[in-house]
């Protein structure tokens, strides 16, 4: 089965997203509803889906747990809480079915050791005691305290978003390429596949661009511990659906089937434990 581990859906009639701060986010500032995203899975014989939180709102991920109680193809929700706050058991156990993990949106902390304070580290161990997954969106910036939280707490399962979204608009590898490496180390955590055609010029990228970053997580990560994420529709800020799709292709290409199966859904079933959560949707 083949699983999009990483998109969004939101309504700005119910609540404004914060990090839509400027005019390069009015190309998606409409609201996502499932029927919007539905002709792309399709059409690239999608299943299933992880849909993620895109603002810091407890009220967004019940509203996104409904969603996935829903007739359609999301398998489970990585959504938000407030991991510092000492309701926190509270606060999941008072969530319907269908939570698979939580995330926060690191990269946007003053602080590049956020990941490191004894209270965020308290409400990790919360996650990990009731079975969650922990998605880290962190860029190159706080991807040594990513690397630290990763290996305190190997009894958690991390997902890293976007391969910490690499500058790949100015060719940036190091210290990146490196902090990537020292990450996939730790067998706690794996990493999405997704996100990096808008660290690309989004008007003039291409895939060649692209490819040698895409390379590199396989390489380090090995397809097991790697999962195709859109990143839809803050992708569609420079390519399309289909574009993301093609580009994943390429840079599995020379893997097995078996490998680029794990790639293309084993690994996030796996991860996010998706196999009990049925869902509808293309065969």
């Amino acid at each position: 089965m083949r699983i999009d581990a990483h998109h969004h859906l939101w309504d700005l009639t119910r609540r404004d997203q914060p990090w839509m701060d400027g005019p390069w986010a009015d190309p998606i500032r409409r609201g996502y509803a499932p029927a919007d995203l539905a002709p792309h899975l399709a059409a690239h014989r999608i299943a299933g889906t992880v849909l993620v939180q895109s603002s810091a709102s407890y009220r967004e991920t019940v509203e996104l747990l409904a969603v996935a109680a829903g007739d359609g193809p999301v398998r489970g929700v990585v959504g938000w809480a407030d991991l510092t706050a000492a309701g926190l058991p509270d606060a999941l156990a008072a969530l319907p079915a269908g939570l698979v993990g939580l995330r926060h949106q690191v990269q946007d902390e003053p602080d590049p050791d956020w990941l490191a304070r004894p209270a965020v580290r308290r409400g990790l161990r919360t996650l990990a005691g009731r079975g969650l997954v922990y998605d880290l969106l962190v860029t190159p910036r706080e991807l040594p305290a990513a690397q630290a939280a990763v290996r305190a707490l190997p009894e958690l399962s991390f997902v890293l978003d976007h391969a910490a979204k690499p500058a790949v608009a100015h060719g940036g590898w190091q210290p990146w390429a490196d902090a990537l490496t020292a990450l996939a180390a730790l067998p706690n955590v794996t990493c999405k596949l997704s996100g990096l055609v808008t660290e690309a010029d989004w008007s003039a990228w291409r895939p060649p661009q692209i490819l040698p970053y895409a390379r590199h997580v396989l390489d380090v990560f090995g397809p097991d511990r790697v999962m195709f994420g859109s990143d839809w529709p803050v992708c569609t800020l420079a390519a399309r659906y289909g574009e993301v799709v093609a580009l994943a292709e390429a840079a599995t290409d020379h893997l097995t089937p078996p490998e680029r199966a794990a790639v293309f859904g084993g690994t996030a079933t796996r991860v996010y434990d998706l196999a009990t959560r049925p869902a509808s949707g293309p065969d």
